[in-house]
């Protein structure tokens, strides 16, 4: 049989380990909701890959879509455009990137990029600048009927999204 003394400090550890185990569950309790707040949020997931009908969208014109928080442009390029992004020597280009290495094989007609200017991230005005692409008036940077860097403080071409055409008409982006 426990002498008295020996139940207390039974007691007494009990409590150590009592208290302990709450402070620790209370400490989990507490740092879960800063940790789960890095975790993507659900429109993040939800916009993790997107498809678009590209089948509304003219010969000559172009469209702004949202995939995972940034614009995209879809433009459908005419065969001019075509042949001016193809005639353009890769020596004139600050960020040198053939057109065929910007478009899918088979579908040369649809340019698909996101429409961020590289310098700052400004979004550029379409079918202007001096080089009948895209015009940041922000800061100056003028792109081709590619999306390449032609002139101004962007380093990098427009950057072209991971995309596939799931049908003749419809497509996958992300």
């Amino acid at each position: 049989m426990a002498t008295a003394s020996e139940t207390k400090a039974t007691r007494r550890d009990f409590l150590y380990i009592a208290t302990g185990a709450v402070g620790a569950v209370g400490v989990a309790g507490a740092a879960w909701p800063l940790i789960n707040q890095l975790n993507p949020s659900a429109s993040v997931l939800a916009l993790a890959s997107i498809r678009f009908d590209v089948s509304s969208v003219e010969e000559g014109s172009s469209v702004t879509i949202l995939w995972r928080g940034l614009p995209v442009f879809v433009r459908h390029r005419t065969p001019a455009e075509i042949e001016e992004a193809r005639a353009v020597p890769m020596e004139d280009l600050k960020d040198p990137q053939a057109d065929q290495d910007r478009v899918l094989e088979g579908h040369e007609e649809w340019l698909i990029m996101v429409a961020n200017c590289t310098h700052l991230g400004c979004v550029p005005v379409g079918e202007s600048g001096d080089f009948d692409g895209w015009f940041c008036p922000c800061h100056g940077s003028h792109y081709d009927t590619s999306g390449r860097i032609r002139r101004g403080p962007a380093p990098a071409n427009l950057v072209v999204p991971p995309y596939a055409f799931v049908s003749d008409t419809v497509v996958e982006i992300g």
